[in-house]
């Protein structure tokens, strides 16, 4: 017997992601590469979409920080933050997006609604579909989900960062086993 719920999931996906722009992908990852260190922050499981990226990145050979650990360093001009956002309107992403161009670093998102707070900041955006409660009185979803919450948003993000990945190994000649050999052997 199939697993009904899986496939419901999986085609929902397959569905939306035909919305989300190749360019924009190709643009997150042309700034990734012209960073001198790269942050990434995220709330809730944006936050932990956001590490898998910062986890693939560090793979890739990148000079790359997850805002909020320990060893994480300052942020100077030459820098990226990317903030990963469904709502574009997360207060503690604001506050880390205002320190970021402050010092002159740039910002990217990746965001269901653009035009928001952290959108207005970012220099590279990528719009990623979903439906989320979070949305304001007056604002549409850019898709309908059969997941709670905002589960469609953040399995898109996943797979969004994932491409990034995909577009910079190509890049820039990496392969599987080259990242591997970045991997951590402390498991």
């Amino acid at each position: 017997m199939e697993a009904k719920n899986l496939k419901l999931i999986t085609e929902e996906l397959n569905k939306y992601s035909n919305m989300v722009k190749e360019e924009e992908i190709q643009a997150m990852a042309d700034v990734v590469k012209s960073a001198n260190k790269i942050f990434l922050a995220g709330a809730g499981r944006s936050g932990l979409a956001a590490r898998a990226f910062t986890n693939r990145l560090l793979h890739m050979g990148f000079d790359v920080h997850f805002v909020g650990e320990i060893s994480c360093p300052p942020i100077k001009k030459g820098d990226l933050i990317v903030l990963g956002s469904g709502s574009g309107s997360t207060q503690s992403l604001i506050v880390m997006g205002k320190k970021a161009q402050g010092v002159g670093a740039k910002i990217a998102t990746v965001t269901m609604f653009p035009e928001h707070a952290i959108g207005e900041m970012a220099e590279v955006i990528v719009k990623v579909p979903g439906a989320t409660p979070k949305k304001g009185a007056d604002e549409k979803d850019s898709a309908e989900s059969i997941q709670p919450m905002g589960n469609l948003f953040e399995q898109m993000t996943w797979l969004v960062y994932d491409s990034i990945i995909m577009n910079l190994m190509a890049d820039l000649g990496q392969s599987s086993e080259e990242m591997m050999e970045r991997h951590t052997n402390l498991e």
